[in-house]
């Protein structure tokens, strides 16, 4: 008894020191993750807390929940419109460019270690991967908003490149443990099987779930519990069937975060919240697997390999991957500067001690500091990286605070109850004018606990609640009525230009007007058009183009389209 209550204040103990430890880095810029790697390693037998962990078994089984949860939180903050600029690239880095990774890196293994061909391919395929928990994790506490094509891809190639480096990873163990060589049949069999079952299963069972949530009455806080259990369900019989049940259950989330489902945003804080206790459970329980003492030996090889992985490696798999969608260079720098290792590579270094390899504890040792040295390196530089390279964001207005009420009926409304604050555009506008794109139908406006006459066309004013009926994922555009005009102001202007201009603007009225010089063969075009195919068709918000002394950027995108254009002035170069 005695025991069990130790274990639950080490454990209580420590996830605290770990969530308190977020308010410290917020400051310092270090990435969050490292520091719940190191506290378990301080609680580990080197450390002052003294705990002696070495089960594998049990570490692979829960850092595989925990991953599986993580994912999960990330599919459901996938919106569906970064899809349309991401998920081709994204896929092209989650297989073609893990392949790259891992045999670049493999090779700087075997010449450094002197290795065997197999075993330092299975070094280089255990890191193939980026890490959804260190992706997602480290740009969320870094605060930093990138441009919509460069955030999307590293998100959904985290999400997804789990399925090629597990089959790579699979692949070489079978190869040591057999001691024979799979067929390139065999392998491409594998690797369709993962994706085709992840694929299916999480589409067909995410598509289910999503209208069992919209059809069966559960009391409130059921709702993210059923997601969750749900989607573990999924995860686990996609893996029992041979198919990627991280692929599966990434696919749930971005199903389940896109529906008009009810709750829908009491489901996405339960869940942001898991994925944080998921994240800080697992990489406490990897700093806990770790002896530091035994790291000593592998210090400098380690630190030469992740070298190689972050300068050598990942720049080059970003380059032939992403070389047939023609991405700016900045964001192809960015990404390959975010391709951040973390728990997934550890997790699968535990793969060669469960198959009963021989020196499978060096692999995780070895893994588990080059995760240590991509985690300081990367990690503490992702947002000044970020605004060297142009390509973070200022933070845009938020959506202000409303009440939510889901309509479960075919037409997929919800109720939304804003107030009126004092420095709002809402504030002093007449209810005749109130703006309700979308289909929105105004239902009353409650003045002092009493609904007010809409006959009388009242004069909105501070401290109002107006009270509207809208189609279910519309709630941004009317926030922009009513969120506070200080939050709006203090979105960078300069950093969007000076001049918001309308897209549909010629560039030949702007080059008379101006006195730019612009090509015979783009005077008819629109600022938006131009815009459009410099970026190939999928521009995005924060995309610049120069012409002359002034400089276009795209400021608002609506439905795959430029809304919204700002231009400024450039300083002349001496």
């Amino acid at each position: 008894m005695e025991l069990t209550n130790q274990f639950i204040f080490i454990g209580a103990l420590l996830a605290l020191l770990a969530v308190l430890a977020s308010a410290v880095t917020r400051k310092s810029g270090a990435p969050l993750l490292l520091v719940f790697l190191i506290l378990g390693m301080l609680a580990g037998e080197d450390g002052p807390g003294g705990i002696k962990f070495n089960d594998f078994s049990l570490a692979f089984l829960f850092g595989s929940l925990a991953l599986a949860i993580i994912i999960l939180d990330g599919g459901l903050g996938a919106r569906r419109s970064t899809f349309r600029v991401s998920l081709k690239p994204a896929l092209s880095l989650a297989t073609f460019g893990v392949v790259i990774t891992a045999a670049v890196t493999g090779a700087a293994a075997y010449w450094l270690l002197s290795l065997p061909w197999q075993q330092s391919l299975l070094i280089g395929a255990i890191v193939g991967s980026t890490d959804a928990a260190a992706v997602f994790g480290l740009l969320r506490a870094a605060g930093v908003e990138l441009k919509e094509r460069a955030g999307a891809t590293l998100e959904i190639e985290s999400g997804t490149n789990d399925p090629m480096a597990i089959l790579l990873t699979v692949t070489f163990v079978q190869l040591m443990v057999l001691s024979e060589p799979l067929s390139g049949w065999a392998l491409a069999s594998e690797f369709t099987q993962q994706m085709g079952l992840g694929l299916l299963m999480g589409f067909a069972l995410g598509y289910l779930l999503s209208i069992m949530l919209k059809h069966v009455p559960l009391s409130v806080s059921l709702y993210p519990l059923c997601v969750l259990a749900g989607a573990l369900s999924v995860f686990g019989i996609t893996n029992l069937v041979g198919g990627s049940g991280f692929l599966a259950i990434y696919i749930v989330g971005a199903i389940i975060g896109n529906s008009p489902l009810p709750y829908h945003d009491d489901i996405h804080r339960f869940h942001d919240g898991m994925a944080w206790l998921s994240q800080i459970g697992m990489f406490l329980m990897l700093g806990l697997l770790i002896t530091p003492s035994n790291l000593v030996p592998i210090v400098l090889p380690a630190i030469l390999i992740a070298l190689v992985l972050i300068f050598v490696a990942r720049p080059l798999a970003v380059l032939l991957s992403l070389l047939p969608f023609q991405f700016p260079w900045r964001e192809q720098l960015f990404i390959s500067w975010c391709g951040l290792r973390g728990a997934v590579p550890i997790i699968l270094a535990l793969f060669p001690s469960l198959a009963g390899l021989e020196d499978s504890t060096a692999y995780f040792e070895l893994v588990f500091f080059i995760v240590l040295v991509s985690l300081i390196l990367q990690g503490w530089t992702i947002a000044p990286v970020a605004r060297w390279l142009k390509v973070e964001l200022p933070v845009s207005a938020k959506d202000p605070e409303h009440l939510t009420l889901f309509m479960a009926d075919d037409q997929n409304q919800e109720l939304l109850v804003y107030e009126v604050v004092e420095e709002s555009q809402a504030n002093g506008m007449n209810l005749a004018y109130l703006p309700l794109a979308s289909g929105g139908q105004l239902l009353g406006v409650v003045r002092n606990g009493m609904l007010l006459d809409r006959a009388d066309n009242p004069i909105l004013s501070s401290q109002d609640r107006v009270l509207i009926l809208a189609p279910y994922g519309h709630s941004a555009e009317f926030g922009k009525v009513f969120a506070s005009k200080r939050d709006k102001d203090d979105v960078a202007p300069v950093f969007l230009g000076e001049f918001i201009i309308h897209p549909s603007t010629r560039l030949r009225e702007l080059s008379s007007q101006y006195d730019i010089e612009v090509a015979p063969r783009w005077n008819l075009l629109s600022i938006g058009e131009f815009l459009n195919r410099s970026y190939h068709g999928k521009a995005v918000v924060g995309d610049e183009v120069s012409i002359g002394s002034l400089s276009f950027q795209v400021r608002e995108v609506e439905g795959g389209r430029i809304a919204s254009v700002t231009m400024k002035l450039q300083a002349p170069v001496d």
